[in-house]
C-alpha cells in the first residue's frame, strides 16, 4: 500500500508542477496558448503556442520563476464551473475550448494556483511549497491530440521527486541512458546511418556494422537448423490478391505502402512474411506425417510509421523480422509452444540476457465475438501458453484484452544493464490465416483437417534489436560480437613488421583483427582503440619483438602482464566460444 500511496503523491505532484511552469510561461509570454500538461511516469509535460520557438537557455529562466512560485507557497484552489462558464472564461485559449467542448459534464472543474487557472481535473497539492525537487529537462514538439494535421505545439519536459536526492539519482540515470543512446553509438562507433534525403527510417549498415549483423544472423541460422527448423527465402512484393486474402487490406492497410503497378495490376511491397509461407505450404497436399513443420526466414519487411514516430533503430520502416511460422496438427502444440519458449529463452540467453517480464495477451471475455476461432480454440491456445509458462517457472502478467483478432500470444521482454524492459519475443497462434487461406493436411483418418498455426519472432526485428544491443552494453559487445576483437599496436615504427605478423597470425584464427600502424604516440593509438571499445589491445616494442610475446590492455582499462601468442590466442578463443561477457 505504501508504494502506492507514495506514487500517488508523486502523480500529484509532477501534475502540481506542470501548473506551476504553466504559470511561468505564461509570465514569460502573456498571449501564451495553452494544450495540456499531465503527470506521465517520470514526470511532467506541458504543450504550448509560443511567439517563438524556445530554447536551452529559456529553461533556466522558466525554473527560476517556478521556485519563486513555490517559495511564495501559492494555495491550489479547485472551483467547479459551468460548462457555459468554462467556454467564456477560456474563450482567448482554442485549446481548452476543443476540450471542453469534447466534455459532457456540464460541471467543469478548474484550478488556480497564483496567477494562473487552468482546465483541470485534479488533484494537486495543497500548496505549491509541495513540490520538492524538480528539474527542466526539455525542449521538444508535439502534435496538438497527437494529429500530424494539427498545430505543433512546444513540450517541455521535467521531472519532480520528492528529495534532491531521488532527483539527482534520476538524472544520473539519465546521463546514463544518454550515454548509451544508440544513435550516438552507431554513429562514433561507425556501425550504421541514416540518410534523411535518401528515406526516413531506413537504415545503412556500415562494414562494422555488417559484421555484427553476419555474426548475428550466422548464429541464428545455426541455433535453428540445431532447432529443427527449416530456413526459406520468399519475395519482397506480392499481387494485391494475396493480401486481400490475408486481410491485410482489410485490417492493415494504414501500415502498409502505396501499391505498384505491374502488368496493369496492383502489387504491394510485404509489412510481413506469413502470407508467402502459407504459399508454400499449399504447394502440394500435406499429410499429417509431414508435421509439425518449423519455417524460418529473416524476411525484410516494410511498414508505414509517422515520420514523429522514428527512432533510430529502435523505430524503423524497413526492417528484417526473424519470423518462423509453426504449422501443427492441434494434438501437437502444446509441445511445440514449450519448444519455442525454450528456443526463445536459449537464443536471448546467447546474448547475454538473464531478465525477463514475461506478458499473456488474452482475449476480453465480455467480447468473444469479436475474435476469430472458436471458443474450444481459444481455451487450447490459452492452455497451451500457460502450461509451457507454469512448467519453466516463468512468472507471467495475464493481459486480458491484449490479445490481436486472430490469437492469443506470449510477448518476452528483456531487461537491459539499466533495467529497462524492451519487448522481443512473440509466440503468436492464429486461427484467422488458415481459415483464410483454406490450409488443410490429411489426418490418419483419411480426412482434411486444419492445421494449427503458430507465429514466432525471437529478436522481433534485426535492426530493433540491434539498437538494443548497443543501449545494454553501451557498444563495448562481448568478444564473439566485437566487429573488431583486436587491435595491435606497435610502439615505434621497427615494430611495425612484428605487429603485422601477430595480426597475420591472429587471422588465420579466424579473429577479427586491425593493425594501427599510423606515425601516432603509442597513447593516443590506445585511446583511439579504447574509444572504439575494441576488447583487447596488444602492445608490441623492443621487448615483445624479442621474447617473441604481446603486452595485453584491456578494454577497461586493466594491463596483463607480457605472454605468448599461443596464449593469448588460447584465451581470446575459450572467450569467443563460450560467448561469456567475460574477457
Amino acid at each position: 500500500m505504501h508504494h502506492e500511496e507514495n506514487a500517488n503523491l508523486l502523480e500529484t505532484m509532477r501534475h502540481s508542477a506542470s501548473h506551476v511552469m504553466a504559470e511561468a510561461v505564461l509570465s514569460m509570454f502573456p498571449d501564451a496558448k495553452f494544450g495540456i500538461g499531465p503527470a506521465t511516469k517520470d514526470g511532467f509535460y506541458y504543450d504550448f503556442e509560443l511567439p517563438r520557438s524556445l530554447t536551452p537557455d529559456d529553461l533556466g529562466i522558466i525554473e527560476k520563476k517556478m521556485k519563486e512560485s513555490i517559495k511564495a507557497k501559492a494555495a491550489f484552489i479547485k472551483e467547479d464551473i459551468s460548462k457555459e462558464d468554462a467556454l467564456r472564461l477560456f474563450e482567448s485559449q482554442p485549446y481548452k475550448i476543443d476540450l471542453i467542448n469534447d466534455l459532457e459534464d456540464e460541471t467543469i472543474s478548474i484550478y488556480k494556483q497564483g496567477s494562473f487557472t487552468d482546465l483541470c481535473r485534479g488533484p494537486h497539492m495543497d500548496t505549491t511549497k509541495g513540490i520538492r525537487a524538480f528539474k527542466l529537462l526539455s525542449i521538444a514538439g508535439a502534435y496538438w491530440r497527437g494529429d500530424e494535421n494539427r498545430p505543433m505545439l512546444q513540450r517541455i519536459y521535467g521531472t519532480a521527486f520528492e528529495s534532491k536526492d531521488d532527483l539527482n539519482e534520476y538524472l544520473r540515470k539519465l546521463e546514463e541512458i544518454e550515454a548509451r543512446d544508440h544513435r550516438k553509438l552507431t554513429k562514433q562507433l561507425d556501425l550504421i546511418s541514416f540518410h534523411e534525403e535518401a528515406g526516413a527510417g531506413l537504415a545503412y549498415w556500415h562494414p562494422k556494422g555488417g559484421r555484427m549483423r553476419v555474426l548475428i544472423e550466422d548464429y541464428w541460422r545455426k541455433l535453428h537448423y540445431d532447432g529443427g527448423y527449416e530456413i526459406v527465402f520468399t519475395p519482397h512484393i506480392g499481387r494485391a490478391h494475396l493480401w486481400e486474402t490475408s486481410g491485410h487490406l482489410d485490417f492493415y492497410k494504414d501500415g502498409m505502402y502505396s501499391p505498384m503497378d505491374i502488368d496493369g495490376q496492383d502489387y504491394y511491397v510485404k509489412p510481413m512474411n506469413c502470407p508467402f509461407h502459407i504459399m508454400i505450404y499449399k504447394t502440394k497436399l500435406r499429410s499429417y506425417r509431414e508435421l509439425p513443420l518449423r519455417w524460418a526466414e529473416l524476411g525484410t519487411v516494410y511498414r508505414y510509421e509517422r515520420s514523429g514516430t522514428l527512432h533510430g533503430l529502435l523505430r524503423v520502416r524497413g526492417f528484417t523480422q526473424d519470423d518462423a511460422h509453426i504449422i501443427c496438427k492441434p494434438d501437437q502444440i502444446d509441445d511445440e509452444i514449450l519448444r519455442v519458449l525454450d528456443f526463445s529463452l536459449n537464443m536471448l540467453r546467447g546474448f547475454g540476457f538473464e531478465k525477463f517480464k514475461v506478458e499473456l495477451s488474452v482475449r476480453d471475455p465480455r467480447t468473444p465475438d469479436k475474435y476469430a476461432g472458436s471458443d474450444s480454440m481459444w481455451q487450447q491456445s490459452e492452455a497451451s501458453l500457460v502450461k509451457a509458462l507454469e512448467s519453466r517457472d516463468l512468472p507471467y502478467e495475464r493481459m486480458e484484452g491484449e490479445a490481436v483478432f486472430y490469437g492469443p500470444k506470449i510477448d518476452t521482454k528483456i531487461k537491459d544493464a539499466l533495467g529497462r524492459s524492451w519487448q522481443c519475443s512473440t509466440i503468436q497462434f492464429d486461427f484467422n490465416l488458415p481459415e483464410r487461406f483454406d490450409m488443410s493436411y490429411i489426418g490418419e483418418d483419411g480426412k482434411e483437417h486444419r492445421p494449427y498455426m503458430v507465429h514466432r519472432a525471437l529478436l522481433g526485428s534485426l535492426e530493433r534489436f540491434f539498437g538494443v544491443l548497443v543501449e545494454h552494453y553501451a557498444g563495448a559487445f562481448p568478444v564473439w560480437l566485437a566487429p573488431v576483437q583486436a587491435v595491435v599496436i606497435p610502439i615505434a615504427d621497427r615494430h611495425v613488421e612484428y605487429a603485422q605478423q601477430v595480426a597475420n597470425d591472429l587471422r588465420k584464427d579466424d579473429i577479427r583483427v586491425e593493425t594501427d600502424d599510423s606515425n601516432e604516440r603509442m597513447n593516443h593509438k590506445i585511446r583511439e582503440a579504447q574509444i572504439a571499445k575494441v576488447p583487447y589491445m596488444l602492445i608490441v616494442g623492443d621487448a615483445e619483438v624479442g621474447e617473441n610475446t604481446v603486452s595485453i590492455r584491456l578494454r577497461n582499462g586493466e594491463n596483463l602482464k607480457g605472454q605468448s601468442l599461443e596464449v593469448f590466442k588460447d584465451r581470446i578463443k575459450s572467450v569467443i566460444i563460450s560467448k561469456t561477457t567475460s574477457m
